[in-house]
This record gives structure tokens, C-alpha cells and sequence, in this order.
């Protein structure tokens, strides 16, 4: 969530960030909010002021024993203080259901925009694939070779679902491996950093990481990825989800920590099987395997200083663009605007890859810039080297999920049905075809 002080010193600002980003809290609830955070302190004050009422009282009484006065006196107090107790924490509880639901604001060079349409494409890298036979699409050529299988897995476990077999569970492992080499190489990140021009950023290496498939619902809610909830799949009888994505376990890993400034970056590339509902999506979305309710994705997590955030946010787009390169893959950069990037983000940039198959770009990869709007729930802290404590920044993004392994499917189809394997890919696949 936000800081307070910006709320009470820019209010303006919050409420256009809250109007920009289609947020559910209105202008007169976020003044309603003041009203509490001013009510609050108040009731703080008092309560405060009561209580050393009755220890100077209790003190008083150190040396005999208690006249009817005193007794009387020590009765008054605790029933104030209970009275302010009990009224505090009616005013506490909706100070802090509204204050959940203020957006992060948003970085200056975000877009304003109503809806996803209002996106901007930063830029745009390669050719849309041309064949000269007829091509087709994932799915076509995914059941064709026997690798996907979505009726078999429906009877299984509904739609939605697919059995991915032989080659391309070769080809996901070696997309995989190949993307972790990478990440766990520091002259490769290196490299890639000066690329982009990004000189101060630390190049130090990603922590493969096996997380958790299971979250708390105390830790999701912190992290503000539980919502929409009916996107999201919980344990019948216990306050256990399905994670949606890695970082909603990375993000939280250290939460209620104060680490050292000299550890960071923290980086980690977390590898999990993630599950959402995708409610309300249809049409050729329901083909193949784009939008499953299972999917395997490797993520990227980091956690820095204030001051390094931003940096490190372009520095894992580079990343990315630099994987989908090496995929040889065409792409597009797009700057998500205010209603798109969602409530915790400050800034969020998506990659979009060219699909033959529908004839369009489509999102493979999301860079999420969130500041401190989750470490303020998780009270993850980083320690200065002077001694002081403040909270500290987090970003993810996306590695390699199996969306760009679709894209290779498409891009790389031959006339004869095979699909030829990325230059990047070979030695971790152990050939040139599918």
C-alpha cells in the first residue's frame, strides 16, 4: 500500500492516480480516508494521553494502600481507555479497508489511458514471420505431432488443461535451462547492462529457485496479487491458494525481514507450475495452449534499495529483450498505461511476440515496477550502512513461460511439419528440428 504522508501531503495526486488507473476507491472515499487517518491519530493521542494517566496513578499507589477516591479515579480511566480502545480499532478497521484499495502511483512517464487500448508501443524488433506455404497454427501443428493433447486432459481435469508430451517438453526444459544460464551468468548480464546503457546496475547473478506452489492468504493479500479472487484458486477449508505466478512467492519470501545493504540486489528466477482461472476469455484464446488454467513459467524477483529501483525495473526489460533475441523471436515493446498496469504498479512494460497463427502480437512477458507498495505490508526492510532502516523496492518480471514456446512453434514452422529448433536452443535441445 501507499505511504500515509503522500495521502495527507498530496491528496490531488492520489486521487488522479485513482482515477487513472479505474481504481474501485472513489475521490470522497479517499477524503473519507483522511478523515480517518485524522481521527486516528486523534484517538491515538488521547489513548495515549489515558494510559499514562494510570500509570502515573499506579505509581502513586506504590507506597500504601488505595483511598475510595483513587479507586474511583483507576475505574474512570479504564473505562475511557477501554471506550477509546474500542473506538480506535472501529476506526482503525476502516482506515485500513480503504487504504488498501488506493493505487500505487504511477511514475511520470506512464501513458494515461482509459483502457488496454491506449497502450503505447515503444518499439518494434523484427519482421512479422512471412512463409511461402500454408502455415498454421500452434495448435494445429501441437495435436498434428501428438505433443498437445486438451481432450484427454479434459476428461482428466476439465478444460483448459493440456498434456504436453515428447519433443516440446524437450523444447520447454531446453527454454528453460537456456534462460537460466543466462540469468546465473554475470559477464552475460554484464554485458546486456551496458547494452542498454545502464552502467550503475549491479550484474550480479539470479538464484534459481524452486518455490512453493501454495500461498497463505495473509502473505497474497500483502503482496496485493490476490485480487481478483475469483481469478485465483483457494484450498477448500484452509487460508491456502494456488500462487498465480511465481512472484507472489518470491516477493513475500522474505517478508517481516531487515536486510543488509551490502546483500543487495536480491535476485532470484523462480521456476513454478502457476494456475489461474482466466475467467471471462474466449474465442481463439480457448485453443491451444495461450491461456490455460496451468502453465509453467520461470520468473524473474528482485528486491534493492530505493534508489536502484527504477534501474533494475529497465534492467530486467533488457533481459527480456535480450532472451527474445537470442530466440530470434519478432517482439514489440509496449508501455502499459495507467488503467492497464494495475493497482500495486508504479510502471508496467509488456513484450509482445508476433503469432502467425493469429495473425497479431501477443503479450509473452510483463515487467512490473511496484517501489515499495508491497514491502510496506510485508515490513521487508533494507539496513543502511549508517545503521538507519527503510523499507525496501521490488520488481518482477517475466523470464520465459510457455507462451514464447508457442511463438517458436509458429515463427519456425517448416512445409513438412517440423519446426526448427532456435540457434540459441540447439545444444540445450540436441538438435535443429522438432
Amino acid at each position: 500500500m501507499i505511504d500515509i504522508r503522500i495521502l495527507r501531503e498530496h491528496p490531488d495526486l492520489v486521487k488522479a492516480a485513482a482515477k487513472n488507473k479505474n481504481a474501485s476507491i472513489s475521490a470522497d472515499e479517499i477524503d473519507q480516508l483522511i478523515t480517518f487517518d485524522t481521527k486516528r491519530r486523534e484517538l491515538t493521542t488521547k489513548t495515549e494521553d489515558v494510559r499514562r494517566e494510570r500509570n502515573e496513578l499506579s505509581d502513586s499507589l506504590k507506597a500504601g494502600k488505595p483511598g475510595p477516591e483513587q479507586i474511583e479515579a483507576g475505574k474512570k480511566l479504564k473505562e475511557v481507555l477501554a471506550k477509546l480502545e474500542s473506538e480506535y480499532a472501529e476506526v482503525d478497521d476502516s482506515y485500513k479497508k480503504l487504504l488498501k484499495q488506493v493505487p500505487n502511483i504511477p511514475t511520470d512517464d506512464v501513458p494515461i489511458g482509459k483502457t488496454e487500448d491506449e497502450n503505447v508501443v515503444a518499439k518494434i524488433v523484427g519482421e512479422p514471420t512471412k512463409f511461402d506455404f500454408d502455415f498454421k497454427n500452434h495448435w494445429e501443428i501441437g495435436e498434428a505431432r501428438g505433443w498437445i493433447d486438451k481432450e484427454r486432459a479434459a476428461k482428466v481435469s476439465g478444460s483448459r488443461f493440456a498434456y504436453l508430451k515428447g519433443e516440446l517438453v524437450r523444447l520447454n526444459m531446453a527454454m528453460i535451462n537456456f534462460a537460466l544460464d543466462i540469468l546465473g551468468n554475470e559477464a552475460t548480464l554484464a554485458r546486456i547492462a551496458e547494452e542498454a546503457g545502464l552502467n550503475k546496475v549491479s550484474t550480479k547473478p539470479f538464484v534459481p529457485v524452486l518455490p512453493p506452489l501454495m500461498i497463505r492468504t495473509e502473505p497474497y493479500d500483502a503482496m496485493d496479487r490476490l485480487e481478483p479472487r475469483e481469478d485465483r484458486y483457494k484450498i477448500e477449508g484452509e487460508e491456502l491458494w494456488l500462487q498465480g505466478s511465481a512472484e507472489h512467492v518470491l516477493g513475500s519470501m522474505h517478508a517481516g525481514e531487515i536486510i543488509p545493504e551490502s546483500d543487495l540486489p536480491i535476485r532470484y528466477a523462480g521456476f513454478a507450475t502457476s494456475f489461474r482461472k482466466e475467467a471471462g476469455t474466449y474465442g481463439k484464446d480457448m485453443e491451444g495452449i495461450l491461456r490455460m488454467h496451468q502453465f509453467d513459467k520461470l520468473e524473474m524477483e528482485s528486491i534493492t534499495t530505493p534508489e536502484t529501483s527504477l534501474d533494475e525495473h529497465l534492467f530486467l526489460i533488457a533481459i527480456q529483450e535480450y532472451l527474445m533475441s537470442e530466440l530470434g523471436l519478432p517482439y514489440r515493446v509496449v508501455m502499459k498505461c495507467t488503467a492497464d498496469i494495475g493497482k500495486p504498479n508504479a510502471r508496467g512494460v509488456d513484450i509482445d511476440t508476433w503469432l502467425p497463427g493469429q495473425d497479431k502480437y501477443r503479450e509473452t512477458h510483463t515487467a512490473d515496477y511496484m517501489t515499495d507498495y508491497q514491502t510496506r505490508r510485508l515490513q521487508l526492510r533494507v539496513r543502511r550502512a549508517g545503521g538507519e532502516v527503510e523499507l525496501a523496492h521490488t520488481n518482477d518480471a517475466t523470464a520465459l513461460s510457455q507462451r514464447p514456446l508457442i511463438a517458436i512453434i509458429e515463427n519456425y514452422q517448416q512445409p513438412d511439419g517440423r519446426v526448427k529448433v532456435p540457434k540459441a536452443l540447439v545444444k540445450y535441445y540436441g538438435g535443429e528440428f522438432l
